[in-house]
């Protein structure tokens, strides 16, 4: 069971700075500043036969990021080495102002055309400008009307320790209350002696730059 800590913990550093980056803000739009509202965490390794949930309050405040657990269920282990660990460090990152580092910028990446791939989106090849565990090599889906994000998805450009072979994370976006946010998040582990290992977390609006938005829960379903 130590081990199995171990490996767990190792996949910690691997999502949490992709789970605290903000959407990409075009120059027109108004940044995300503040924020509440909930998300719904779910984390499963198959080799260990072991899951655990948790549903959490969070807000995004001048103050900082904050959270606070409302329900929870399933594996202590992944409730804490993995939801409550990644969590606290997201508070952390908010706290330190460390949010460039991960960010989607011109100073991360360079980006350039692919070859279509679905109705309606525009697919950019997104190549890290170094190798670093904070961003993703992969792809950007873009609407081919307007240039909004709607998807993120690739491996994490550096394994972020010698437990995790590769990390793949698939990252969502939504206009909510007229801003783009993340909806949604899947990361999948190939951890060394564990296996395969999952998380997901879903995002649901309640106030975003102090304006009520309401549940934004079918936005997330409608999404997947």
């Amino acid at each position: 069971m130590r081990r199995l800590a171990v490996l767990f913990g190792a996949i910690t550093m691997a999502t949490v700075f992709v789970m605290a980056e903000p959407a990409p803000t075009p120059a027109a739009d108004e940044p995300l500043v503040t924020y509440r509202g909930t998300r719904h965490l779910e984390g499963r390794n198959e080799r260990y036969n072991v899951s655990g949930w948790m549903e959490i309050a969070a807000e995004l405040s001048p103050d900082g990021f904050h959270y606070r657990v409302i329900n929870e269920g399933g594996s202590d282990l992944i409730r804490g080495r993995v939801f409550r660990s990644m969590l606290e460090d997201e508070e952390q990152i908010f706290a330190n102002g460390d949010l460039s580092r991960s960010s989607f910028t011109a100073t991360n990446y360079d980006l350039s055309a692919a070859p279509a791939s679905e109705p309606g989106l525009v697919k950019l090849f997104a190549r890290p400008k170094r190798k670093d565990v904070t961003l993703i090599d992969g792809a950007v889906y873009i609407t081919d009307t307007d240039a909004d994000l709607v998807r993120v998805e690739g491996r994490l450009a550096k394994n972020p320790s010698f437990w995790t072979r590769r990390v793949d994370v698939v990252k969502q976006y939504a206009r909510v209350g007229g801003l783009r946010v993340p909806i949604r998040i899947e990361s999948t582990a190939q951890i060394r002696f564990a296996g395969t290992s999952t998380m997901t977390m879903t995002y649901d609006y309640e106030m975003i730059n102090g304006v009520n938005v309401g549940a934004s829960r079918g936005i997330v379903a409608s999404a997947r």
